[in-house]
């Protein structure tokens, strides 16, 4: 499964309009049924033919490492064999995957308890992203609820070698996320929760447990430029700030965790660099050690082992990942060999400090499960992610292209091209846009869109535009507050280029996104209609003032940051001069909007008001929304079906 959208929901903040066309069709008449959770509106029958040839490219399957048991040599991971990706247990390398969870929602995230007689999970329902969180217990199967049912739990952690976890909650007001803590093996744990500290804003995070569990690391997130450590004492609640703002640039902290003696911690922080660098610092005087400067891409993630000899970590190198390790008595970091090519995400230590777990995805393999000795160098895979029954050689590698855009800034993105042998001539395009919008295009498994190249010849282009992560801090900002249309024109200069390339068809070209992405596929289609054949917004936002107006509270103050404050009158002039609600007299080549109806980060009704105004135009237009859905599709049986209208929508707009 190619990870293509970020996973959200929302309720309806906007008058919710009655939908109509409800999804049937007559499965005799060889056309797909869909799901009486789906709506469609202006969506032909889809001919049962389109699934039967998509059908092995619908049944890859990834597999996500959550963890290791405490005390054996297992691991957690998140894979999927039913509707949706469940936690499972898998004994050894290679073993079989025991099944644990059975929900009709997928379940991402699980930690053991310290006796590794149960284990923690946790959920949402309908994609809605009120996450509550459980306790599993391995014996009778029994499941029990740590949480208060309905409000916001997204992070959570447990102290080492003990039962006391701490977690993120909107409980009190439904926006900042408090610190609570409770026993996690409490039978009574939902009931005596206790807020251990309020905070201000949607963005906190518990990050590490001092070794004694006498205080914990918190993280306090603003903006993908700008970010904050806390020390909260785990009894009483007080915090102290770590590392206020220097003066000049803001600084961005990505991770951190305590030494081995709790007088310093490792951080990941982009201080006094373009990149994020692996700093260390003493708790005394807080001054960083700065210990990966000869590295210049960003370290995106870490893990320290047990025993604090040693620290994992992965540099984002041009896309594709490259895993070292640091010796933390001398400092010395060296890289490890043998590490799969490609995406490296997942770090975690066992218990016994030698065996480091991770998984990778690369544009021929789903995510997989490895692990490392550190030691040894010994690589062991876990789990053998499934391709349908394709052989993955003939899944396309994909190739690094660079464009200058308006104004003479260099960007990059990745192409997929579809093989010229096969495909003799010119190639249609499609433009898949990344959300985020901090996002990056990667060389990661394309999964169903594997079809796509292999079977219909269409080329992929994913572009990262200004504001992307991966290529420092300074080009991460240019899109922000008044800049955001030099994201538009980035487009528009890589529609340039493809009219001067002699493989592609300048006259076939298709955008497409998710999220932010889908904003940037409204856009695109807004101010570049007459150089693109059709489009493909996926919960996109169509007005970013109405979107900051209704995203969910919890979040709105976090994308102002990024978007700008559309309670500024200049602001507010600005976003609705540039937002795509506003051209629709400019809009009238195709467009196929999806959404998930519980969605919360980008209301479903974005596109909802767009989608209107364009049928009363005449635009053709087509409508998908999914009941059971939030911030993209997670369950199986709506993801074949969006693929295969989304091939249905390609074969008639853009190949013919």
């Amino acid at each position: 499964m190619k990870k293509r959208l970020p996973g959200v929901f929302l309720a309806c903040a906007l008058p919710c309009v009655a939908l109509t066309q409800q999804a049937g069709v007559d499965a005799s008449a060889n056309f797909i049924k869909p799901g009486d959770n789906l709506v469609l509106e202006n969506i032909p029958p889809i001919a049962a033919k389109i699934a039967e040839a998509t059908a092995k490219y619908d049944a890859s399957r990834a597999s996500i490492f959550l963890g290791w048991h405490p005390t054996r040599r297992e691991m957690l991971i998140s894979t999927r064999f039913g509707d949706t990706y469940q936690i499972h247990s898998v004994a050894m390398p290679g073993g079989a995957r025991r099944q644990l969870t059975f929900y009709p929602d997928s379940v991402f995230s699980a930690q053991y308890l310290p006796d590794g007689k149960s284990f923690l999970f946790q959920k949402d329902i309908g994609g809605g992203e009120w996450y509550q969180i459980y306790r599993y217990d391995l014996a009778t199967g029994d499941e029990a609820l740590l949480t208060d049912g309905h409000s916001r739990h997204e992070y959570y952690l447990l102290a080492h070698h003990d039962t006391s976890l701490v977690f993120t909650s909107t409980r009190r007001n439904n926006k900042d996320d408090d610190l609570w803590i409770v026993d996690a093996a409490d039978p009574n744990a939902a009931g005596n929760a206790h807020i251990l500290t309020q905070v201000e804003g949607g963005g906190w995070a518990p990050l590490d447990w001092s070794p004694d569990n006498r205080q914990l690391l918190v993280l306090q997130y603003i903006s993908a430029n700008e970010s904050y450590l806390w020390l909260v004492d785990a009894k009483t609640g007080d915090k102290k700030l770590l590392t206020p703002r220097p003066h000049g640039d803001s600084v961005a902290y990505a991770a951190a965790a305590f030494s081995h003696d709790g007088k310093s911690i490792y951080v990941l922080t982009d201080r006094d660099s373009e990149f994020q660098r692996l700093a260390r610092m003493d708790l005394e005087g807080l001054r960083p050690e700065y210990l990966t400067s000869a590295i210049h891409w960003d370290v995106d993630s870490m893990s320290a082992s047990e025993d604090g000899k040693s620290i994992a970590f992965v540099a984002n190198e041009n896309g594709f990942s490259k895993l070292y390790v640091l010796d933390t008595a001398s400092g010395a970091w060296r890289p490890l060999s043998n590490i799969p090519a490609g995406v490296v995400s997942g770090l975690r230590f066992h218990a016994d400090s030698r065996d480091l777990g991770f998984e990778v995805g690369s544009a021929r393999s789903p995510d997989d499960d490895f692990s490392v000795n550190i030691e040894s160098g010994k690589i062991d895979r876990w789990t053998q992610g499934e391709t349908g029954g394709l052989d993955p050689e003939t899944f396309v590698e994909p190739t690094l292209i660079k464009w200058k855009s308006f104004d003479g800034l260099e960007l990059s993105g990745i192409l997929h091209e579809p093989d010229a042998a096969k495909f003799p001539g010119k190639r249609p395009v499609m433009i898949e846009i990344h959300g985020g919008p901090e996002g990056q295009a990667r060389p990661e498994y394309m999964g169903r869109e594997n079809y796509l190249i292999n079977v219909l010849g269409v080329a992929i282009l994913e572009p990262n535009v200004r504001g992307s992560t991966g290529y420092g801090k300074s080009f991460l900002k240019l899109d922000n507050g008044f800049h955001r249309d030099a994201t538009y024109k980035d487009i528009n200069a890589l529609l340039d280029w493809i009219g001067k390339q002699p493989r592609f068809d300048a006259s076939r070209v298709m955008v497409y996104g998710g999220s932010y992405g889908g904003h940037m596929t409204w856009a695109v289609s807004a101010f570049y209609n007459d150089r693109i054949r059709c489009a493909m917004p996926i919960v996109g936002m169509s007005n970013l003032v109405t979107f900051l107006e209704h995203t969910e509270e919890y979040r709105r103050d976090l994308r102002r940051v990024e978007y700008g404050d559309e309670r500024d009158p200049a602001m507010r002039a600005y976003l609705e001069k540039i937002a795509p609600m506003n051209h629709l007299d400019a809009m009238h080549k195709p467009i196929f909007a999806v959404v998930g109806r519980n969605d919360p980060r980008v209301p479903w009704t974005e596109s909802r008001q767009i989608i209107d105004k364009l049928n009363a135009q005449g635009t053709p237009t087509w409508f998908l929304i999914a009941n059971d859905e939030g911030h993209g599709y997670s369950k199986r049986k709506n993801l074949d079906f969006l693929f295969d209208a989304e091939v249905a929508f390609i074969q008639k707009y853009l190949l013919n």
